[in-house]
C-alpha cells in the first residue's frame, strides 16, 4: 500500500440519509485520510452512491454532519456550493459526457466553468487527454467512442481542474477486463500525484489492486473496514 497522510480530509459524523421512510445511510461515522485510495463496496441499495453524493453536496444529509477539507458541508451557503465542488473530480459509471460536444469540449468545459484563460484551458486539456491516451481523438463526439474510450474521457474531465478529491462510482461497472485494467491505472496515477480517490464499487478485482482500506456496507450501516 503506498503511503498514506493519516490526517484526515474527509470526516463523516453519525451521518443519516433518508429518503422518505428509507434509511439509505444509518449512523455512519467514518474518516477519510489524505491521498488514500479508499473502496467502499457492498450490495446494491447499501448506500455506496449516496455517500458520494453527499460529500459534494448532491445531497444532503439528514442527521450528522460531514466535513471535507475543513469545511462544515451544513455551513455552506447555496451561492458557495461551487467552491466545494472544486475540490472534487467526479467519475460516473454512466460517463455523464455531452453527446453534441466533442471530446475536447467536454474535457474543456470543467475549466470554462472555473474561468480560465483560453490558452491555458487548450494547453491542459490536451495534457490531459495525453495522459490517458485520448489526444488523437480530442475531435470526435462521445457516441462514436467505446465504453472504455469514454470513461477515459470522464477520467480526463474529472482530473483537469486538479482537484485534492476523485470521487469515482462504479468506474469500472461496464467494461471489459481489459479496459476495467487501463481505468484502474490512471486512477493510480492520480493518486501517485498526491490526490485522494474515493471508489464505489462492487469489483473485486479492483479492491484487491487498490491495496487499500475497503469500507463495507450493508444496508445502510457499516458492516465492516478492512485493510489489504
Amino acid at each position: 500500500m503506498d503511503a498514506v497522510d493519516k490526517s484526515p480530509i474527509i470526516r463523516l459524523f453519525h451521518v443519516h440519509k433518508r429518503y422518505g421512510s428509507k434509511n439509505a445511510l444509518i449512523d455512519t461515522t467514518l474518516d477519510i485520510c489524505k491521498n488514500e485510495f479508499l473502496c467502499i463496496s457492498g450490495p446494491s441499495g447499501a448506500g455506496k452512491t449516496t455517500i458520494l453524493k453527499l460529500l459534494y453536496l448532491g445531497e444532503s444529509v439528514s442527521e450528522g454532519q460531514v466535513l471535507v477539507d475543513g469545511m462544515n458541508l451544513s455551513r455552506i451557503p447555496p451561492k458557495r456550493i461551487h467552491l466545494l465542488r472544486r475540490k472534487f473530480g467526479i467519475i460516473f459509471q454512466d460517463y455523464k459526457l455531452i453527446p453534441t460536444k466533442t471530446v475536447f469540449e467536454n474535457v474543456a468545459l470543467v475549466l470554462e466553468a472555473a474561468g480560465k484563460k483560453r490558452v491555458l484551458i487548450r494547453k491542459k486539456v490536451r495534457s490531459v487527454l495525453r495522459t490517458v491516451g485520448m489526444e488523437e481523438r480530442h475531435n470526435s463526439l462521445p457516441p462514436s467512442l467505446s465504453g472504455g474510450e469514454q470513461q477515459r474521457i470522464a477520467i480526463a474531465r474529472a482530473v483537469v481542474g486538479d482537484p485534492r478529491i476523485i470521487l469515482a462510482d462504479e468506474p469500472t461497472g461496464n467494461l471489459d477486463d481489459a479496459s476495467a485494467d487501463v481505468i484502474f491505472n490512471l486512477l493510480k496515477r492520480f493518486h501517485a500525484r498526491g490526490g485522494t480517490i474515493i471508489v464505489a464499487t462492487h469489483d473485486k478485482d479492483l479492491i484487491r489492486k487498490a491495496g487499500g482500506r475497503t469500507v463495507y456496507l450493508r444496508q445502510g450501516r457499516v458492516e465492516k473496514i478492512t485493510n489489504a
